[in-house]
This record gives C-alpha cells, structure tokens and sequence, in this order.
C-alpha cells in the first residue's frame, strides 16, 4: 500500500475488502490502479464471461447493464473517500444519495477492462459528491455524478 493523506491506498482485492462491505457477487472493484494527485482515484473492473448477471442480460449478446457500472464507480467513489480521510468504514457504511448526468456510451461486454476514475468535486457534512467515468480502452462507457452520504453505524 502507498501512504496519501494519512491512509493506505487500498490496491489489492483484500485490501479493498477491508473498506467496502461488498462480497460476491456485487463487489465490482478489483483492483485500485492509483491516485492522481490528490483527489482522482482510478480503479479495475475485469468483465468476465463468468459474471452472474450475464446469464440474463442478455443470453445471446451478454451486455453489462449499466446500472452495475454506475454501482462500480459508486464503490470506485467510496474508496476515493476513505482515502481521503472522509469515511471509516469500521464506524460508518456509506450509501448512494444520488446520481445524477449518468450517460452511456458505449457497451461493457465480456473480455472488457472497465477502468473507473472518480474525482472528488466536494464534501459537506458526510455528504459527498463525486464525478465518474469508466471506460474501455481508453474510450468513455459511462459516466455520472454520484452523491454519496456516510452514516455511522
């Protein structure tokens, strides 16, 4: 792990299992790829075949629904802020408050690297909000305005 404002960047799966309290088969960060500066974080969602909700969306032509995209860069974002000193997730769970802009571009299918990167835009009294984007080869899939909010437990 790399110190930055006083907490380890979580890289490793379990790593990222001691902040999020997600498991299978909706934990969708499998990687932190680092930070840029100090308020963009960018992450890795590998799309495998294998995934359960291809099974049913859709049999034929396996798409990753975009709403599990956004619940990717949603936990990308909650990442992001125990990173940056704004969430303990020994005292806290953090849940979506809200998203907004959200815009698809381009399909996720199996095979696809999905890189997250959530940038902070702004915090308030344990209310957060955080723009991302994931992409494809360097090509935008999706992005959107999250709104997040940390309540103790």
């Amino acid at each position: 792990m790399i110190m930055l404002t006083n907490r380890e960047i979580p890289r490793t799966i379990a790593e990222i299992k001691k902040v999020l309290p997600h498991r299978y088969p909706f934990l969708l960060v499998d990687k932190v790829l680092g930070m840029e500066g100090e308020n963009t974080l960018r992450a890795l969602k590998n799309v495998s075949v294998n995934e359960p909700f291809f099974s049913g969306h859709f049999p034929q032509q396996p798409i990753m629904p975009g709403v599990l995209q956004v619940e990717a860069l949603a936990q990308a974002a909650c990442l992001l802020a125990y990173v940056k000193n704004e969430f303990d997730p020994a005292k806290q769970m953090a849940y979506f408050a809200g998203i907004d802009a959200v815009k698809f571009r381009r399909m996720v299918v199996p095979g696809d690297s999905l890189v997250l990167e959530v940038s902070w835009a702004a915090s308030k009294r344990g209310i957060y909000k955080i723009n991302g984007r994931a992409m494809v080869d360097g090509e935008l899939a999706a992005q959107a305005e999250i709104t997040a909010v940390a309540r103790d437990l």
